[in-house]
């Protein structure tokens, strides 16, 4: 948490402003003093305001408030550079929240995998009436997380997260399933 700076001093001096029959008056130097060191950590804050807003450069814990501010879905024990990297995205994730591509991301970047999506629906173009519907007429989203240690995934934080990220009106399934050895998947 931020609180005094040991040894920082105010760009701007109270005590140097006041009126010269107070330069060499010893209490009004030194409460102006006291006033300095209070306001010194203040007047740092507001020179840098701009860094605090951004998740790269701003304190731990005030990336932890602005998680609050942007909505971050966050279990409190994220190490830090994915704390800032989930309260950089968090915005864009709103805005695409709903999406396919919107849940990848957030289960991406949750989990550090990308996930296999499939939906029941579909979209075609007929140059005939009634012609066949697209997708499976049973609606619904269906996640895949496939990653080396199934055990150490969380299930219910990923449930949370595709409840939260899906279409409102779809139903979802979610399964995390051992990832296959890449060695297996290239081509020779």
């Amino acid at each position: 948490m931020r609180g005094a700076l040991e040894g920082l001093e105010s760009p701007h001096p109270l005590g140097e402003r006041l009126p010269s029959v107070f330069a060499d008056d010893d209490f009004a130097q030194r409460f102006t003093g006291g006033l300095d060191a209070l306001l010194a950590p203040l007047l740092n804050v507001l020179d840098c305001l701009d860094a605090y807003f951004s998740p790269a450069l701003a304190p731990e814990d005030f990336v932890d408030w602005l998680a609050g501010w942007v909505g971050a879905e966050l279990t409190g024990d994220e190490p830090e550079p994915l704390l800032r990297h989930t309260v950089a995205t968090a915005v864009d994730l709103h805005r695409r929240r709903g999406t396919r591509s919107g849940l990848r991301d957030a289960v991406q970047t949750a989990f550090n995998a990308r996930p296999e999506i499939t939906e029941s629906g579909g979209a075609s173009w007929s140059p005939r009436p009634l012609g066949p519907f697209p997708g499976d007429p049973r609606p619904g989203v269906h996640v895949v997380l496939r990653v080396p240690d199934p055990d150490a995934v969380d299930v219910t934080r990923l449930d949370d997260l595709v409840a939260a990220a899906r279409p409102a009106h779809l139903p979802y399934t979610v399964r995390v399933e051992h990832a296959e050895s890449t060695e297996r998947n290239t081509p020779s």
